[in-house]
């Protein structure tokens, strides 16, 4: 039997802990930490093609599951925008990730809606030619189709993707152009129907602003003439009538908690009141005339 290089099984013995961290414990941050030393200790090691040589499998295995559980182990502390960059740090180069571990990014990116992260990333694999003879190759083409360059409306470079391709089935070519010339047509109608509704909604806009305005420009209207009557009504007030209002209102705020806070404002307003009606009485048009 041939024993295992000791940068594999140290690398192993991070993963089982790394799983266990994640999954019993939940304890992310450890789970990240033992990736990283995991991944550290088997270096960069080579792309996702074909086995170059014997223990190359189980190498590349490791790494991938090792890469798998840190980028669960990220998402779970919504560290989700540090996820592709931690992972190319270990590849290097977009078109060296493992097919797991470029699946598992786009599902991700796509979920928390920011689908242009995986742009070049995923191109970048997909027009590689070592990964088009992979057996993931299809599924992962489709999946960028739907989940990346269609949500984004890039429909031109889908079909020159598509094209592009060394595709292994020819239908599943023609599959994949139907299938973003119908998303082609529902954007477009979608963009119509929006467009549409914008411009009937404009009219509608403007009508309701109009009438608003208006009602807006009776009611300060009415006010306006209400606040009129009420200061000639004031000023037309005997003196002594005057004054008990003004003691009134001062009693008004010595009753009142001034150590409540909902109390300040309203306090601080009828102070003011209470100084414009004493500067009022106070005045010479409404002093009363001195007597011998």
């Amino acid at each position: 039997m041939r024993a295992e290089p000791p940068a594999w099984a140290q690398a192993a013995a991070l993963l089982e802990e790394a799983a266990d961290l994640l999954v019993l414990h939940r304890d992310f941050a450890a789970a990240v930490e033992r990736c990283e030393a995991g991944c550290d200790s088997l270096g960069p090691g080579p792309g996702p093609g074909p086995c170059p040589g014997p223990g190359h499998e189980s190498f590349a295995e490791v790494k991938c599951s090792l890469c798998v559980v840190g980028i669960q182990a990220l998402a779970e502390m919504n560290r989700w925008r540090e996820v592709l960059s931690w992972v190319l740090q270990y590849y290097h180069a977009p078109e060296h990730l493992p097919p797991k571990v470029l699946e598992l990014c786009i599902l991700l990116y796509s979920k928390v809606r920011e689908p242009q992260v995986m742009l070049e990333v995923g191109s970048s694999w997909l027009r590689a030619h070592a990964n088009q003879s992979l057996p993931e190759f299809g599924s992962l083409l489709e999946l960028y189709l739907a989940q990346v360059l269609l949500p984004l409306g890039r429909f031109e470079g889908a079909e020159e993707l598509v094209r592009g391709c060394a595709v292994p089935d020819s239908e599943q070519q023609l599959q994949l152009l139907g299938t973003i010339g119908q998303s082609r047509r529902r954007w477009t109608q979608r963009e119509e129907t929006r467009s549409a509704a914008e411009e009937q909604q404009d009219p509608a806009t403007e009508t309701l602003l109009g009438v608003l305005s208006q009602k807006l420009l009776t009611m300060l209207t009415l006010l306006r003439r209400a606040l009129r009557s009420m200061s000639n009504h004031f000023y037309l007030l005997p003196y002594k009538k005057m004054l008990l209002a003004t003691f009134l209102l001062y009693l008004v705020v010595v009753r009142l908690d001034p150590a409540s806070p909902t109390s300040l404002p309203f306090i601080y307003k009828l102070v003011q009141l209470f100084r414009q009606a004493w500067a009022a009485v106070l005045s010479p048009v409404h002093r009363p005339p001195l007597r011998d």
